[in-house]
């Protein structure tokens, strides 16, 4: 009998336990829920958060570097010659320069400056006319007259200060000392230039005229030729201001006949062929500003132009004096393999530049050269043109 009563009392509490079990479950539940939809809808007060120190960080954008500058210009000019962005010769002039300085050039300053010349042109145009020139393309003769007017001649205004003429920068006209020397926008500012700086704004000019002009290489020089239907081709030296003869150029520039033959030397340069002109600038200013031949940069330069410009001499040149610097610091380090190689392909540059034609020409015989386009104007000139240039 105690057996059986024992057995009972433990079923019951069994039964009591597992009922508390579950109702103190539902309780938990409940209150669990009740919990989070009160913290979900609780918005605390703005003085909780006063102690909390929350880390502020602030934007600091990477530090360019030279080359990254320099890439940059790169890119879009390589943009330009590949057909990705319209080509423009005046946007790729001031790329080059702008990487030089950093990015700190304004473009819509140097726009206005040539719009402003551009401007001036025209201006002249409306109040002189060609003499006694009456072809078809005279339209585009009286505005290469209006641009080297604006280059070479005092322009008089009724209102206002005259607009003087450029002139040739004796000083340092290689760019040896200061790279800045070659630039259009240093021309621009100063009114003083070299052989590289006055033909290039004269491109810019013409191309925003609508009209042809185009540069030409010499050994160490650009000059200009144009196209016209009454008298042929005529050149425009604005080193002097006149228009020499070819014979008078072919004579006194150290330029051979297989030069001219091959193209290298007195060719004109169209438009795709100007835009990569600026690319060896750009290699030429990079080689300046750090004198780095090995990173590739420069290469990368002359490989572009001659992509687009195989007879283009001056990158041949170029390249392979990058490549004869590389192949003496990899003797130096012991690289034999690779200087093999690459003394290889600077042969074939100075190989093909050799076959074109090219001769270096001394600096002395430049400066003798210089002299004599300054002095000697009535030997070289070119006077048929001046018969039809207004009066």
């Amino acid at each position: 009998m105690l057996k059986e009563i024992t057995k009972i009392a433990l079923a019951l509490a069994f039964i009591l336990l597992f009922f508390g079990a579950c109702r103190s479950k539902k309780q938990i539940s409940s209150t669990s829920a009740v919990a989070v939809d009160t913290a979900t809808a609780f918005v605390a007060p703005i003085d909780t958060f006063k102690s909390t120190e929350v880390s502020k960080q602030v934007y600091i954008p990477p530090q360019l570097t030279t080359l990254d500058y320099y890439n940059n210009a790169y890119n879009e000019i390589e943009e330009m010659l590949n057909g990705y962005r319209p080509l423009s010769f005046k946007r790729a002039v001031f790329l080059t320069e702008n990487a030089y300085f950093q990015d700190k050039l304004d473009y819509e300053k140097f726009e206005s400056d040539i719009n402003l010349l551009v401007f001036i042109c025209k201006k002249w145009m409306t109040y002189n006319k060609l003499n006694d020139y009456h072809q078809k393309d005279s339209i585009a003769i009286l505005k290469n007259f209006a641009i080297y007017s604006l280059m070479k001649d005092t322009i008089k205004f009724q209102y206002g200060s005259p607009h003087y003429p450029y002139t040739y920068d004796f000083n340092d006209f290689f760019g040896q000392k200061d790279w800045s020397k070659m630039f259009v926008s240093k021309l621009l500012t100063t009114g003083n230039g070299n052989c590289h700086s006055l033909p290039y704004l004269y491109k810019i000019i013409a191309n925003e005229l609508n009209t042809e002009a185009f540069l030409t290489l010499a050994p160490n020089h650009i000059y200009l030729k144009h196209r016209c239907k009454g008298l042929g081709w005529y050149n425009t030296e604005l080193t002097s201001g006149e228009f020499p003869t070819d014979a008078w150029i072919k004579a006194s520039g150290y330029i051979t006949l297989d030069a001219i033959r091959s193209g290298i030397f007195m060719d004109t340069l169209g438009q795709v062929q100007s835009v990569a002109l600026t690319i060896y600038d750009l290699g030429q200013g990079y080689l300046y500003e750090t004198s780095n031949v090995n990173d590739g940069f420069v290469l990368k330069c002359c490989d572009l132009v001659l992509k687009h410009h195989p007879t283009n001499v001056n990158a041949m040149i170029l390249k392979a004096e990058i490549l004869r610097k590389q192949y003496d610091s990899l003797l130096l380090l012991k690289q034999n393999r690779k200087a093999i190689e690459v003394k290889s392909e600077m042969e074939k540059m100075y190989m093909l530049a050799l076959k074109s034609g090219y001769r270096e020409m001394p600096k002395q015989m430049y400066l003798a050269w210089l002299k004599s386009v300054s002095e000697q104007k009535e030997k070289y000139s070119n006077g048929q043109i001046y018969k039809f240039k207004s009066k």
